[in-house]
């Protein structure tokens, strides 16, 4: 995963609503009607956010008639925790930093 893809993820999860849009599919799929019944936002918002989410890759959108059910893309996820796992912090004992 390159730096400008983590970082349109980066960016998409700046929201809290879409943190926890994230939290709640990641039990699994969900009905676009499930995610608004959480919230207290109209359709139109909820489609702004679900548009964000899935113009990064994290999330896939499978339509079924009239619906539009949602899921994680656990590739780009992974790669995403990749990332970010992969990054470090050297500090020494007095909080500083031995990076140099």
């Amino acid at each position: 995963m390159n730096t400008i893809d983590v970082a349109l993820i980066c960016k998409a999860l700046g929201d809290s609503n879409r943190l926890q849009i994230i939290q709640m599919l990641s039990d699994g799929e969900k009905c676009g009607c499930k995610l608004l019944e959480a919230f207290e936002i109209t359709q139109p918002t909820l489609s702004h956010h679900m548009k964000v989410l899935c113009g990064c890759g994290l999330v896939n959108v499978r339509r079924e008639g009239k619906w539009s059910r949602y899921s994680l893309n656990c590739e780009t996820f992974f790669a995403f925790k990749q990332f970010i796992g992969s990054l470090e912090c050297c500090k020494n004992e007095n909080g500083g930093c031995d990076c140099q």
